[in-house]
């Protein structure tokens, strides 16, 4: 498949999987592409503003070397209210006091980004792009991570939402609908993966006020596998480059072995490189 201005980005999530987005995506900020379309969910989204921004280390940072410094996942931040990984940290303090996200960059560039959530309302996937007004992007970046349950609920113009993979976990089909027939898609599991064939089970207590976004979670792994299997389909018919680990993957939505997280990002750039094949940078003589 030819990379032209037609080409879309498809930045699946999965929590510190994602590390593996991280390396592909400082493959092509090392050689300056950028394509016309992103969009990202969940943690493909949360790595995808750093591209977007232009800010090449800044995602491998807070997934690598910022749980060093201040540890934003665990079951001590779900006991104080933040949720098992806590987003309030991520998106508010890490920006200000570690490593601040370049707006005035994201704001000027020329590309789309688009992020998606899931309204709990609704039980339908939402889509935005956010350029000028810095915090409704933080919200929205923020919800659409908001992992259901071990995260508190997030709310973009008043509305509840969670993680956009509940409704969108790999939104291919909405990039294609964005005009963008072709699509690079980064994928955080090897070839051949499916979820289990099992409904999730959900206590009656859970977001019952949202029956919608219940219904979303039940039926969340059949949603995955028919992805997968659309994305296989595309493949094969040259309508999409798809960029995946190549071993079963051995990291944790919530890694924190330093080394697996490390290999992992490692992988990724690995097989950016094979994938696309940019003339390497000569070193300075």
């Amino acid at each position: 498949m030819t990379l032209d201005n037609q080409t879309g980005l498809v930045l699946e999530g999965g929590g510190m999987r994602g590390v593996f987005t991280v390396g592909v995506l400082d493959y092509l900020m090392d050689h300056q592409y950028w394509f016309p379309y992103t969009i990202g969910v969940s943690a493909g989204a949360s790595n995808g503003i750093s591209y977007a921004s232009r800010q090449r280390g800044r995602s491998l940072f807070s997934i690598v070397d910022l749980p060093a410094k201040r540890n934003y996942i665990g079951l001590k931040h779900f006991v104080q209210g933040h949720g098992y990984i806590d987003l309030d940290f991520l998106f508010y303090k890490y920006p200000d006091r570690y490593y601040p996200f370049d707006f005035e960059t994201y704001r000027k560039t020329k590309e789309r980004f688009v992020i998606v959530t899931s309204n709990c309302l609704t039980g339908k996937a939402e889509y935005y792009e956010e350029k000028e007004n810095l915090d409704r992007l933080l919200e929205i970046c923020k919800a659409s991570c908001s992992l259901p349950v071990m995260c508190p609920l997030s709310y973009v113009d008043g509305i509840p939402m969670v993680d956009g993979g509940v409704c969108d976990s790999i939104p291919v089909r909405h990039a294609m609908a964005d005009g963008f027939e072709k699509n690079v898609i980064i994928l955080t599991r090897n070839k051949g993966y499916r979820k289990p064939d099992k409904d999730f089970y959900l206590p009656g207590f859970i977001y019952h006020r949202y029956p919608a976004i219940r219904e979303q979670l039940r039926l969340r792994y059949r949603h995955y596998n028919e992805e997968l299997d659309f994305i296989d389909r595309l493949e094969a018919e040259g309508r999409a480059l798809v960029i995946r680990p190549e071993k079963p993957m051995e990291v944790e939505r919530t890694e924190k072995d330093t080394r697996k997280l490390k290999a992992l990002y490692e992988e990724g750039y690995a097989c950016a490189r094979k994938v696309f094949r940019f003339p390497e940078k000569k070193s300075p003589e």
